[in-house]
């Protein structure tokens, strides 16, 4: 089994977060793991994204030009990588901010409305925690006991108090996501 995902959307999102603590998921699972962040000079409000992939094999390269899914969070992104999802692929989005929605018939596409989630949860900060419960549902390749494992791993020790708020976000996702 190779996953090659692209998550893309704005600096201050949460999206190199989100590709971290899937990468550190991964090897707590024993998995071949590749992380590589891309971020403009801007950082907060500029465009990020991050490529994983996670493998029972060898990585032979962390350079991809196609996915097997691309979770996106805005409508840049969605210019960039929608043709980049290979057929037979996912694309899970927020619409919070697309104004032109996925129009690909040969790809499976889902919608997880996180921004408007988390804003009613009163935490905004959760955003990128319901958007990887959203993949982990329709892609369940690590188990969710390392998820929290990789998040310890990734969060500093002083923020562990948050990571049940940050798996209950998590189990959100996993409920609230649905077929676009």
């Amino acid at each position: 089994m190779t996953e090659e995902i692209i998550i893309a959307g704005f600096g201050g999102q949460g999206v190199l977060s989100m590709g971290k603590i899937l990468a550190y998921s991964g090897i707590m699972q024993d998995q071949e793991v590749a992380w590589m962040p891309s971020y403009g000079p801007e950082m907060r409000g500029g465009t990020a994204n991050v490529t994983v992939i996670l493998s029972d094999e060898r990585i032979s390269s962390p350079v991809l030009t196609r996915y097997d899914t691309a979770i996106i969070l805005n409508q840049q992104s969605m210019d960039k990588f929608e043709e980049a999802v290979k057929a037979g692929g996912t694309l899970i989005y927020d619409p919070n901010g697309i104004t032109r929605e996925p129009a690909r018939d040969d790809i499976n596409t889902f919608k997880i409305e996180a921004a408007r989630l988390a804003a009613e949860s009163g935490n905004p900060k959760i955003f990128n925690m319901i958007v990887l419960g959203a993949f982990l549902k329709v892609k369940p390749i690590v188990i969710l006991d390392n998820v929290e494992k990789g998040l310890e791993k990734s969060l500093p020790a002083r923020h562990h108090h948050l990571i049940p708020v940050n798996v209950e976000a998590i189990r959100v996702g996993m409920t609230r996501v649905e077929k676009a």
